[in-house]
């Protein structure tokens, strides 16, 4: 009973000894900042900071409004492009006197004026002068004659082949191009042609369709006078058409050069000239210094 005892009271000691050491779980007290980091709030640091944050804010803003800004000036040339690609797609199409020859097999014949003036050569009154003179013919004999000017050819090897190629693209069918003409002028080549239906080139004649691609076409167009080369050239056809006396055409100006070389008798007559100017030269150097010392020694 007495060990019990003892053992007891040890235990209690034991207990009332290590109570101090018991973690007792209790409210945990709010943290004190540390003084040298500045609160947003209460620093004057912090307040200090304030104006630099407005101005972070400030320049996000801008550049936003930036960013903006270019956007809309993106939408806004994207919006000028596809209007601009609208109006050219609306636009119409490009006038003769500004189209390339391909342009010319592409768009057809002309519909008024009966003139495709693709070199811009002709004046206004010789323009004028040849509708007349093609519609008058049309309505009286039922040919239609269509004039063509070009600067320069780079699809076709020359002036024939151009202008053949042309009747076939706008009249595929022998119905339609059977009266049907076409005169071509190239001015870089100052070359011309002119081709049609059978009824055209028979009504024509060969002989006439030769002359005026070999006179008023090439030998005006070297002299650049294109508008006195188109426009003979289709009043000679009319002529042809009606049956009328050809009226001829110009022909190239033969330019004699005079030569340089002299001729036979008048080298012969040159030389016989030489021949004494030279043999009178030649006495007189052996014969006057021989005097001169003769009388030398005549003195003495």
């Amino acid at each position: 009973m007495a060990m019990m005892a003892e053992v007891m009271a040890r235990g209690s000691s034991t207990l009332l000894g290590s109570a101090s050491s018991v973690v007792v779980p209790c409210k945990k007290a709010p943290a004190t900042p540390f003084l040298g980091a500045s609160l947003p709030s209460l620093s004057t640091g912090a307040r200090k900071n304030k104006p630099q944050c407005n101005l972070a804010v400030s320049a996000t803003k801008a550049s936003l409004s930036d960013a903006l800004s270019k956007a809309k000036s993106t939408v806004g040339t994207g919006l000028a492009a596809l209007a601009l690609s609208a109006a050219m797609n609306l636009c119409p199409a490009v006038p003769y006197s500004e189209a390339s020859e391909f342009n010319v097999l592409n768009e057809g014949p002309p519909t008024e004026n009966f003139v495709v003036d693709d070199a811009n050569v002709l004046n206004r009154v010789t323009k004028s002068d040849i509708k007349r003179l093609l519609r008058d013919l049309e309505e009286r004999k039922g040919y239609h004659i269509n004039v063509i000017t070009l600067r320069k050819l780079t699809s076709k090897a020359d002036s024939f082949e151009f202008a053949d190629a042309v009747l076939e693209k706008w009249y595929p069918t022998l119905e339609e191009g059977n009266n049907k003409g076409i005169v071509l002028l190239v001015t870089t080549q100052k070359e011309g042609a002119v081709t049609g239906g059978p009824a055209f080139t028979k009504a024509v004649g060969d002989k006439v369709l030769e002359a005026v691609t070999a006179e008023n076409l090439p030998v005006l167009a070297t002299d650049e006078k294109y508008n006195e080369a188109i426009y003979s050239t289709t009043k000679r056809l009319v002529a042809a058409i009606d049956g009328l006396e050809d009226i001829g055409g110009p022909s190239f100006k033969e330019n004699k050069r005079e030569s340089n070389f002299k001729s036979k008798e008048e080298t012969e007559s040159k030389r016989g000239q030489f021949s004494l100017v030279v043999g009178g030269l030649l006495v007189i150097a052996f014969v006057v210094p021989m005097a001169q010392y003769y009388a030398y020694v005549s003195k003495k």
